[in-house]
């Protein structure tokens, strides 16, 4: 497949941290072209300066979604890697508005433009392994990232047929990378590795790898979940 992603559009939002900028990376080698979109952090979206366009963009604002959309007017693929760790239950609304509300919105416009432009792209949203399994005190942030999987789905099933626009989730595991590195430090996932759940913590190029694979575009899948966790929620 190392061909085939070459000279495509794809906009990585909220690309510039551990999964997305590996992702950035391994994409760029195959020759995507790419828009990375961050939200405030300037000299980490600077890293990436070489192999992407950069725009800044905080996706629960209309204007800014719509600025990054329209950074790539060849759309093909859209992957949403933003996420707010909600850890309280004061954070609930605002892990509505960041884990659920803006990636809908931001792929129902990247559905928009890629069928009036008659594309056959790809949409990938980033979720969790706490959709699949039940953590004590996880609802702020894995209630509305559940949301998105169904949200996702659904969109999946407007989007198929004539559209052909696939629309999947990945849904990681405990990655040594993102929003999972301060739990790891904490050793709030160490029992799995004692007990030998898992074989080891996840790498961000385990998500990369698998964002790539939703990208190929003669892709059969849609409307699906694919997990990367080791096999920690079996």
């Amino acid at each position: 497949m190392s061909e085939t992603l070459r000279g495509l559009e794809i906009v990585l939002a909220g690309g510039t941290g551990g999964l997305g900028s590996e992702t950035a990376h391994l994409l760029a080698a195959e020759g995507a072209r790419l828009v990375v979109g961050y939200k405030s952090d300037s000299a980490r979206a600077a890293a990436l300066a070489g192999i992407a366009t950069l725009v800044q963009a905080d996706l629960t604002v209309a204007e800014d979604r719509a600025r990054l959309l329209a950074a790539a007017p060849a759309l093909y693929g859209l992957v949403v890697f933003s996420g707010q760790p909600a850890r309280s239950d004061d954070q609930l609304e605002e892990s509505l508005e960041v884990n659920l509300v803006a990636p809908v919105r931001l792929a129902r416009a990247a559905a928009a433009h890629m069928h009036a432009a008659a594309t056959h792209g790809a949409i990938v949203l980033l979720s969790t392994m706490q959709t699949s399994a039940v953590f004590p005190n996880s609802t702020p942030y894995a209630a509305p990232k559940a949301a998105l999987v169904h949200a996702a789905r659904i969109l999946a099933k407007e989007c198929r047929g004539p559209a052909d626009i696939r629309v999947n989730v990945i849904s990681p595991g405990v990655n040594d990378a993102g929003m999972a590195r301060a739990s790891i430090a904490r050793g709030k996932y160490a029992p799995y590795l004692k007990d030998g759940s898992i074989a080891r913590y996840g790498r961000a190029l385990d998500v990369a790898r698998a964002v790539r694979f939703l990208l190929e575009p003669d892709n059969y899948i849609t409307g699906q979940v694919l997990t990367v966790d080791g096999g920690l929620t079996l």
